[in-house]
């Protein structure tokens, strides 16, 4: 097995992968056009959530048990991604008419409900988020970012299961 760089700079690789990828969203919104449904807000805060952990391991370079304390939020984050941007891609492939009608927004649902709710309307998804606007080389934003938490989940789960530096 080809040895790995220290945990510092995979860590730091991690945060950059995560920030690339919060900057295309954002770039997709603003020069695009392209409105995050509910589903796309929390896939955003997971990739936050991996690449604030990445950013605060690769800065703080914790020895032993922190790097694995570490590595196991950042799994935690990239497992949720995982879901929701699993959830997502399952939505786009449902037949249309098993898919769900399209409601208020993430916004009122905040304002009106409790977080419970709202996430349990999130995971229901709407007709939005069943919606295929964009794709790259056949594949949706969902299958991309879906690819990407696959990807972030086995990068913690390295850090989380090597051996300290």
């Amino acid at each position: 097995m080809p040895k790995l760089p220290n945990a510092r700079i995979c860590n730091a690789l991690v945060a950059l992968v995560a920030l690339v990828a919060m900057l295309v969203a954002l770039y997709l919104q603003h020069y695009q056009g392209l409105e995050p449904c509910p589903l796309c807000v929390f896939q955003r805060v997971a990739v936050i959530g991996v690449g604030v952990m990445a950013l605060i391991a690769a800065v703080h370079g914790p020895q032993a048990w922190g790097q694995r304390v570490y590595a196991g939020v950042m799994s935690l984050s990239a497992v949720a991604g995982v879901v929701v941007a699993g959830r997502h891609v399952w939505l786009q492939h449902l037949p249309a008419d098993q898919v769900p009608s399209c409601g208020p927004g993430l916004d009122f649902w905040i304002a009106a409900l409790p977080w419970q709710q709202v996430v349990q309307q999130v995971f229901q998804g709407s007709g939005e988020c069943a919606k295929v606007d964009w794709t790259l080389l056949g594949l949706s934003l969902p299958m991309w970012t879906l690819m990407l938490f696959i990807g972030l989940l086995l990068a913690a789960l390295v850090q989380l299961v090597r051996r300290p530096n």
